[in-house]
């Protein structure tokens, strides 16, 4: 018989946009996979590409009543439909549902860290606190990937997981969707933006909270432009209703009263690979990360990468080879080093041509998702039937 799989997540964007190349290969492989998330936007249209979809309020915060009420419906869903595996992603989610697996006697539980919560700048007692929440659910956990070699590292270092049951995974993207840039698709892109054809775009490519470094971009924005005044700047992400990040309305206030048409605001798009060929380079402030996909598809696209010099991100970008790194909250640096590739476009191409030819040996996601079955199939217990 066919595995019977569960994908959890908190919220339909986590599954839409990141868990269905995994589900597709675990399906390829004659699995059976349900993804459970609670009810969104995007629900009804994986639905409709015969996804297998059941919706439960999973809680995004640690209020007592909403992760009981999750805890509860988890459990019974669990026992009812008898999972063989239950795989889970996203902080709190998967804090939850390891616990409601283990509870239903599901036999097999695997979590995915996309980037713990935890990170260095944290006060000492509140990374710590993040820690031992890791090592309780490091309890109901039969395997963990990281999707950085940090973070598996910092998961043994920290007695979250014994060294034999973590796998660094990488992070990957499909190629044949960031097949690189050609002047024709930059021309085009930059026509549907309203953005003139000669002119630098610096870009970004994320939610629109302040954990991605958005009021850092929007303050370099603002400095960068009184030397390079034909400097535009396009913006690709937009807030959810589940994100709890803090605001940047004021940056944001600021930099469209400053820049006025150079800021493009795009909203959440599908043609991500479009937008890419917009832009000239590609940049990420973000505080935290585990390995973003979003400089992977950068790099795919040739584009030289300013990021922050994080857990994850320095996995991915060779600083002074693909792109630059710089510290996290620090406007004048992250301007610093936009304003170098500005005045160095040449520099800039080198590091594009570069990043492609690293993102295209290390980051091709079939690779990621044929790694993660392998492992799960080796440490499976003979009472699940593969």
């Amino acid at each position: 018989m066919e595995p019977k799989v569960c994908q959890l997540c908190a919220v339909d964007f986590t599954a839409k946009h990141f868990l269905l190349p995994l589900i597709d290969g675990m399906k390829e492989e004659g699995w059976s996979v349900t993804t459970t998330c609670s009810n969104g936007k995007f629900v009804a249209g994986m639905r409709e590409d015969g996804y297998r979809i059941k919706t439960i309020s999973i809680a995004r915060s640690m209020n007592p009543f909403l992760v009981v009420r999750s805890l509860v419906d988890l459990v019974r869903f669990f026992r009812r439909e008898r999972f063989d595996i239950v795989h889970v992603h996203t902080p709190i989610a998967a804090l939850i549902g390891r616990l409601a697996a283990k509870m239903a006697r599901v036999p097999f539980v695997i979590y995915t860290a996309h980037g713990f919560y935890f990170h260095d700048e944290m006060p000492p007692w509140k990374k710590w606190a993040y820690v031992l929440l890791e090592r309780f659910g490091g309890v109901f956990t039969d395997l963990l990937f990281s999707q950085s070699y940090e973070d598996a590292r910092d998961a043994i270092a920290l007695q979250i997981m014994p060294a034999d049951d973590v796998v660094a995974i990488g992070n990957g993207v499909n190629q044949s969707q960031f097949a690189g840039r050609t002047l024709e698709t930059q021309t085009s892109a930059r026509c549907a933006l309203g953005i003139p054809e000669s002119v630098p775009v610096i870009g970004i490519v994320a939610r629109l909270v302040q954990e991605k470094g958005y009021k850092e971009f929007f303050e370099a924005a603002v400095l960068i432009s009184r030397s390079f005044p034909n400097v535009y700047f396009l913006v690709v992400g937009e807030r959810l209703s589940s994100d709890h990040s803090g605001s940047i309305e004021l940056a944001l206030a600021q930099a469209r009263n400053v820049l006025g048409a150079r800021l493009i605001e795009a909203g959440l798009r599908k043609d991500v690979s479009v937008m890419l060929s917009a832009m000239t380079i590609f940049c990420l402030p973000s505080y935290r990360e585990g390995m973003p996909r979003t400089i992977i598809e950068a790099m795919m696209m040739e584009l030289p990468v300013v990021a922050t010099n994080i857990r994850g991100v320095r996995e991915e970008v060779v600083d002074g080879v693909t792109g630059i790194l710089v510290p996290t909250r620090d406007s004048s640096a992250l301007a610093d080093a936009l304003s170098e590739l500005l005045k160095k476009p040449l520099r800039a191409c080198q590091m594009g041509t570069e990043g492609r030819i690293r993102a295209r040996k290390l980051y091709d996601e079939s690779m990621i998702v044929a790694l993660q079955i392998r492992e799960i199939r080796k440490r499976l217990p003979e009472s699940v039937s593969v």
